[in-house]
C-alpha cells in the first residue's frame, strides 16, 4: 500500500505495534524445555489482546498463529507439542497480523540460551545486513540495488542468501506489490522503491543453501543443501530520507 493520509499511517502504526510487541515478548519468553506450541499460544494471546488476527492463519489457513522454525528449518515452521527447544537452538519467529483492515509483518532469528552451537555469528550477520539495507532504502532507489547490497554483505561474511524467498509490499493485505524484494541483484528488475509505500524488508542469510525447499507437511521449508538460515524483518514506510521503521518496537536489531 501507499500511505496517503494520517489515518492510514495511524492504522499501520497500530498493527505494526501489535506484531512488534508480540514478537519481542515471544523472544523474551522462549526458554529451553518449552515447546514451540507453548510459545505460539503465548504470542496468540498477546495478538488477541491487541484485537489483532494472525495473518498466516487468516490468509492461508496456516496451522498455527505464528511461524516458529527451529535449527535446520528455515521458515514457515509449524508450532507443535512435539518440538521441544534445547539450549543453543537457532530459532526463528515470524509474526504477522491484521488489525482494523491493516496488515504488518516482522520476524527475527535468535539463539536460545547459550550459543553452544556457534549460531550467533549468522544471526549477527543477518541483523547487520537488514540494518544496512534499511539505511539505504528511500524513494527512487532501485530494488535490485538493495538485493545486491544484501548479497554482497552476506558473501563478505562467508554466507549465502536464499534466492527463492523475498520481502514484499504489505499494508492492505499480507503480500502486495512490490513483490519479490530479493536478497540478490535481479538484473531484469528495473523497479524502484516508491516514496510513501509500505514494505516488509527481510533477510534470508544462510550457511550452505541457496534455495528453500518445502517439506511434506506442505509448510515448513529447509535448505536445498542443508545448513542454517537467519531471517530478520521489519515493516517500513519508504520516505525521501531514512525509512520509518513501523515495527521498531520489536528490538530485533539491538
Amino acid at each position: 500500500m501507499s500511505i496517503t493520509n494520517e489515518h492510514e499511517l495511524a492504522g499501520m502504526q497500530k498493527v505494526s505495534e501489535a506484531v512488534a510487541y508480540t514478537l519481542k515478548e515471544m523472544i523474551n519468553y522462549a526458554q529451553p524445555g518449552m515447546t514451540t506450541k507453548e510459545i505460539d499460544e503465548y504470542g496468540a494471546k498477546i495478538l488477541s489482546d491487541f484485537g489483532a488476527k494472525s495473518a498466516p492463519y487468516l490468509t492461508y489457513g496456516f496451522p498455527g498463529w505464528t511461524c516458529i522454525s527451529v535449527d535446520n528449518e528455515f521458515c514457515h515452521g509449524i508450532p507443535t507439542d512435539q518440538r521441544i527447544l534445547k539450549e543453543g537452538d537457532l530459532i526463528n519467529i515470524d509474526v504477522s497480523a491484521e488489525l482494523n483492515g491493516y496488515w504488518a509483518d516482522n520476524g527475527g532469528s535468535f539463539v536460545i540460551g547459550k550459543d553452544i552451537n556457534s549460531h550467533q555469528k549468522l544471526v549477527d550477520a543477518s541483523k547487520d545486513i537488514l540494518q544496512k539495507a534499511i539505511n539505504s532504502i528511500k524513494g527512487g532507489v532501485k530494488i535490485a540495488d538493495i538485493g545486491f547490497l544484501m548479497e554482497t554483505e552476506a558473501k563478505k561474511r562467508g554466507f549465502k542468501v536464499i534466492k527463492n524467498l523475498a520481502g514484499h509490499g504489505v499494508g492492505k493485505s499480507l503480500h502486495e506489490q512490490p513483490d519479490e524484494l530479493f536478497n540478490y541483484k535481479n538484473r531484469f528488475d528495473s523497479r524502484r522503491f516508491k516514496k510513501n509505500s509500505v514494505v516488509a524488508i527481510e533477510t534470508f542469510i544462510s550457511t550452505s543453501s541457496n534455495l528453500a525447499v518445502e517439506l511434506n507437511d506442505g509448510w515448513t521449508m529447509v535448505g536445498n543443501k542443508g545448513g542454517y538460515m537467519a531471517q530478520h524483518e521489519h515493516t517500513i514506510v519508504v520516505t525521501d530520507g531514512k525509512p520509518i521503521i513501523l515495527t521498531q518496537m520489536n528490538e530485533i536489531l539491538n
